[in-house]
This record gives structure tokens, sequence and C-alpha cells, in this order.
């Protein structure tokens, strides 16, 4: 079961930090997206007050399997873990996570901005369309 579970959050870790970066593209997922980004910087900042800065829930239950399997080491970060492993290098934690908070950011910032252009262009629509 752990085994299952380890790949359970590898594979939906990865599509959400893959979704939080791009999901705003889309007219249909931008709403969708917008409280995603939301609730992650809400994660990050607000439970990262109590649990420490970048704090994010899938990452603690995750190690929290990976320990039961016996991993030890696991580092603070999913992406400094990932990148690790996917580059066999040893990653400047702290760049990863300047990086991350960067594009974190700037995808919330895209997001609000084109759903506000949305917005503003579904009620000029129906101002037109009523009058």
């Amino acid at each position: 079961m752990y085994a299952f579970l380890d790949l359970f959050f590898m594979v939906f870790h990865t599509v959400q930090i893959v979704f939080n970066l791009t999901g705003w593209i889309w007219r249909r997922t931008r709403r969708f997206h917008l409280g995603l980004m939301i609730l992650t910087l809400f994660s990050w900042f607000g439970l990262g007050w109590f649990y420490g800065f970048g704090y994010c829930p899938s990452t603690d239950w995750h190690w929290q399997i990976k320990e039961a399997m016996g991993e030890t080491g696991l580092p603070n970060s999913f992406i400094k873990y990932y990148m690790d492993r996917l580059t066999g290098g040893d990653w400047d934690p702290d760049l990863l996570d300047a990086s991350v908070v960067f594009f974190g950011v700037a995808a919330l910032g895209v997001s609000a901005w084109v759903n506000w252009r949305d917005w503003r262009l579904q009620a000029a629509g129906r101002r037109s369309a009523s009058g």
C-alpha cells in the first residue's frame, strides 16, 4: 500500500505543480486555477506561519509515507527532492525555494489578471447585449 501511495503522491504533486504553473492558460480552468493558487499561497504563508515557510500538506503526507517505507534524509521541499532525483545533482535548496516563490507569485499574478480580464470582457458583453 505504501508503494502505491508513494507513486500516487509523486504523480499528484507533479500534476498539481504543472497545473499551478499553467492552469491560467485555458479559459475553462482559470477560475479553478486562481482558487488553487490562493490555497497554495495560503499553505505556504498562512500554514507556513505554524509549520514553517513553504509548508505543503502534500509534501508532508508524502514524506510520512516515504519515512514509513524507510526513506531518510528527505529535504524540506518536494521540488528539491524531485530536481535532485531527475538530474542526479544536488540542487541548492535556497535557489529552488526562491524560484518556486517567484514562479508561484508570477502564476498567481497572471491568473488574477486573466480572470479579471475575462470578467471585464464578459461584463462588457452583457452591457452591449442589453443596450
